[in-house]
């Protein structure tokens, strides 16, 4: 409506200053300190406020032409709905201004309140730091109370150790005088006695002198008279003797048959001593035997009925091989039993291989499967016999003949007594006994089976050779026989002792299975008496812990010891060693493929059982 009543400018024009200028509003007064820029200021306000005449002329002009027109109504109905638009934004700026002012009173609350809780808060801090101030002063107080009361204890403790000490002084030196005097009173004593039996000593010289004399002189008289009544009997009865020639040779006679009956005696107890000792004794080289001696079944005869009853057990049981090794073990095993219920012939083997690789386990096995009897002898005990190792041989094989049940005699460590003969090592009396071994074992047998074992078969003599049938080399495990090892020993040492409560083992929750995998990955070269020496190790950890429980991290801790303690031992070996191991390995093998046993066409082609 600006150009309804003739105003330039929405805000109100000052008028011009009249006379001498009245100043308006908040304008400076004239004649102030600084005229230049205040000047300029309240003439730029007053310019603002000045009234136009011509514009209010217009204005008054345009109402007329307005009330003339017929759109009268129609713009004083729009200045009314303007100035209630006006009335509307003022009434909501008064609002705001009001929301304001109660937005600035609620923030003062809140100001107020978070002042309020700052307050309460340096107060709850203050009292929380005088607790513990004061808490602080009580535990001092309460620890210089019993650091008083200590050292009050101990002061009554060291005046009664004090007190203690002086009696058992007081006590030592009455015993030591009493100890004193009467030792002092024993001398006294022993004095006086000594005197007093010397003085009568002294006294009686003369008597006892005499007494000396009768006595020796009555002796004598006496050892004479015996003399000459023995001299003249002997003479007397040796003279009646000589006299009577019937006398003489009945005497004759009966020493004769004396001699004779003690050297009789003496003989037939020998022969009766070696053949008790062939038929029911244990020769001095056989160090384990399932054969029942008459001294066992005296002393074990309720272990003695049990192996009498016990039946043939499948040979593979508890033995774990490569497939291709169980597979001609198993073969072996059959025909040893056939053999045995046919009264046939026993073959002679050979198990070579790294030690603790299950040579003696399959052969106490083979004789338990077969129902034979097993004996172990090893030929370390050969050697320090000398020249009697040709006697004790033949006990051992005079022995092995003398069984009902057939008897596998395994020997362990052959090679320390079985070496070529011609090696400068070798001395008479080995040679001797070699010999004897090969004269027993010249021909086949039908009451004993042979099975040499050795880690180095290649100083065997060839004689030795030409006794064996059939060699069997025993590798070390591989990954699926180690696994099926770990797991046997882990089930045998750990599982099972747990199992059954009454030791003081447990194990720990962890995934068995995938641990006996991972232990098969690691134990790499390792032979099955190692493996089985793990199950020992790690019931051994189980028992030196203090809570007896088994972890994971236990059983790695010793799997990596015996790894590292079995590099060891291969370092020890010399290069020279394994190479020579590693040609003898190839080489056997090589023989072993095309080697074809003398006995194996008639053992395949004895009986229909014997397949």
């Amino acid at each position: 409506m600006s150009w309804l009543f003739g105003l330039r400018n929405s805000t109100p024009q000052q008028p011009p200053e009249a006379g001498g200028g009245v100043p308006v509003g908040n304008a400076p007064p004239p004649g102030g300190g600084n005229t230049g820029q205040g000047d300029t200021k309240v003439s730029k306000a007053m310019e603002a406020y000045r009234f136009d005449s011509a514009a209010l002329e217009r204005a008054a002009q345009a109402a007329k032409e307005l009330e003339r027109s017929s759109y009268a109504k129609d713009a004083l109905e729009l200045s009314k709905m303007q100035e209630q638009t006006r009335q509307k934004e003022q009434m909501a700026k008064i609002k705001e201004y009001e929301a304001h002012i109660e937005q600035m009173k609620i923030e003062g609350k809140r100001v107020e309140q978070e002042e309020r809780r700052k307050t309460l808060s340096e107060e709850t801090k203050q009292q929380q730091a005088r607790a513990q101030y004061q808490d602080q002063l009580a535990r001092k107080r309460y620890e210089d109370q019993l650091i008083q009361q200590q050292r009050i204890q101990e002061e009554q403790l060291r005046r009664q150790e004090e007190s203690v000490a002086k009696q058992e002084a007081m006590k030592k030196a009455t015993l030591e005088h009493e100890l004193e005097m009467r030792a002092k009173v024993d001398m006294k004593r022993i004095e006086a006695e000594a005197k007093a039996k010397a003085k009568a000593d002294r006294e009686n010289q003369d008597l006892h002198l005499e007494q000396i004399r009768l006595k020796a002189a009555e002796n004598r008289t006496t050892v004479l008279e015996s003399i000459k009544t023995a001299s003249s009997v002997l003479g007397t009865g040796l003279q009646a003797f000589l006299a009577d020639w019937d006398r003489i040779m009945a005497a004759a006679a009966g020493i004769t048959l004396l001699s004779l009956g003690v050297y009789s005696a003496k003989r037939g107890t020998g022969v009766a001593a070696r053949y008790i000792e062939a038929r029911l004794g244990k020769p001095s080289l056989v160090r384990d035997t399932s054969r029942i001696t008459f001294l066992d079944a005296v002393r074990h005869p309720v272990k003695s009925v049990r192996k009498t009853f016990t039946r043939p057990l499948d040979a593979m049981q508890g033995v774990v091989l490569s497939p291709s090794l169980e597979t001609r073990l198993r073969d072996v095993a059959i025909t040893t039993r056939n053999t045995k219920h046919n009264k046939g012939m026993y073959r002679n083997i050979l198990f070579f291989g790294p030690p603790g690789t299950g040579k003696t386990l399959f052969a106490k096995k083979l004789a338990a499967a077969s129902g034979m009897d097993y004996a172990v002898c090893t030929g370390g005990d050969v050697a320090p016999l000398g020249r009697d190792g040709v006697t004790a041989m033949h006990k051992l094989f005079d022995w092995a003949q003398n069984t009902r049940k057939g008897l596998l005699l395994f020997m362990d460590e052959a090679d320390a007594f079985l070496r070529k003969r011609s090696s400068e090592t070798v001395s008479e009396d080995l040679r001797s006994t070699l010999n004897a071994f090969l004269y027993r074992t010249g021909e086949q047998s039908n009451k004993f089976m042979l099975i040499l074992a050795s880690n180095t078969p290649e100083q065997f003599d060839w004689a030795v050779n030409d006794r064996l049938d059939e060699m069997v080399e025993f590798s070390l495990p591989g990954l699926e026989e180690r696994e099926r090892l770990v797991r046997l020993y882990f089930d045998k040492f750990i599982l099972g002792p747990a199992a059954e409560g009454r030791r003081r083992l447990k194990v720990a929750q962890f995934d068995y299975s995938a641990l006996c995998s991972r232990i098969a990955h690691e134990t790499e070269g390792l032979s099955g008496r190692e493996i089985a020496k793990l199950g020992v190790a790690w019931q051994a950890a189980a028992y030196a812990s203090d809570d007896g429980i088994l972890t994971e991290q236990m059983v790695l801790d010793r799997v990596q010891d015996a790894v590292i303690q079995h590099r060891q031992k291969v370092e020890w070996q010399s290069e020279k060693e394994r190479q020579e191991f590693k040609s003898l390995t190839y080489k056997t093998r090589k023989e072993s493929s095309s080697y074809v046993p003398k006995s194996s066409k008639s053992s395949s082609s004895s009986s229909p059982t014997s397949s």
